[in-house]
């Protein structure tokens, strides 16, 4: 068997002396593994950097095989981020946050071009903040926990919502929280689907989605702990006072 694709390199792991296993995220195929032949060598080796868009050839003699892949560099960007603190614990808890909830050969398309762009603005040192945000919740969306911060779960009106229920993921407004405010989460500006640039609320937002990740993706993902990853991000942007 054999295909051919574009994919984002995720992570490594050496095999042998000379051959790595590496694994992809692909638009069509999802996650996959695959061994590299000569992985560490001078001529492959810089290559295989966490972020990197490379074409792949995968190859098995069966669909359940391991295979190999042949790979080809397309993009660089670790090299990009590697001086850029903020950037690169953001490339590192993307590579994380995927590795650790998306399942081998399950297809997202959305998220990986979601993810393509924000790589992208990693790399291009724009204001990437709230797009990576924005990219978590598509994340708990793909993977079956969405939220519904777009009317209220109560009321179902779209005025005045300012918390979010942590039981249910829908927004709550000021009217319907009545005594419960206290227990509710903080509902942010910067996470409405209409909110493109404004990072207003950025520090609650991604307390927010640090909840929803801990409480509801762990949980299905057999209570492992998520990738250390994704708070060295939070403190990297606290100590560059991007977070408070």
């Amino acid at each position: 068997m054999e295909w051919q694709s574009e994919a984002i390199l995720l992570g490594t792991r050496d095999l042998g002396e000379n051959s790595t296993i590496i694994e992809v995220f692909t638009e069509e195929r999802g996650v996959y593994h695959g061994v590299v032949r000569g992985g560490k060598s001078k001529r492959i080796a810089p290559i295989l950097q966490p972020g990197a868009q490379i074409n792949v050839i995968w190859r098995a003699r069966l669909e359940s095989h391991l295979g190999t892949f042949s790979v080809e560099l397309l993009r660089s960007r670790f090299s990009l981020v590697i001086n850029q603190r903020a950037s690169l614990a953001g490339l590192n808890s993307i590579s994380g946050l995927l590795r650790f909830s998306l399942a081998e050969r399950d297809p997202h398309p959305r998220l990986y071009h979601r993810t393509i762009e924000l790589l992208d603005c990693l790399t291009e040192s724009t204001d990437w903040l709230l797009l990576y945000l924005k990219w978590e919740l598509a994340l708990l969306e793909d993977m079956g926990f969405g939220l519904d911060l777009e009317r209220c779960g109560v009321t179902g009106e779209t005025d005045n919502l300012i918390y979010i229920s942590p039981k249910t993921g829908r927004a709550i407004s000021e009217s319907a929280a009545g005594r419960w405010a206290s227990k509710l989460l903080p509902l942010p500006p910067c996470l409405s689907s209409t909110c493109l640039t404004s990072d207003e609320g950025i520090d609650d937002g991604y307390q927010v989605t640090d909840y929803f990740l801990k409480n509801w993706l762990v949980p299905f993902m057999s209570n492992r702990p998520l990738p250390p990853a994704r708070r060295r991000l939070v403190e990297v942007l606290r100590k560059e006072k991007k977070l408070k």
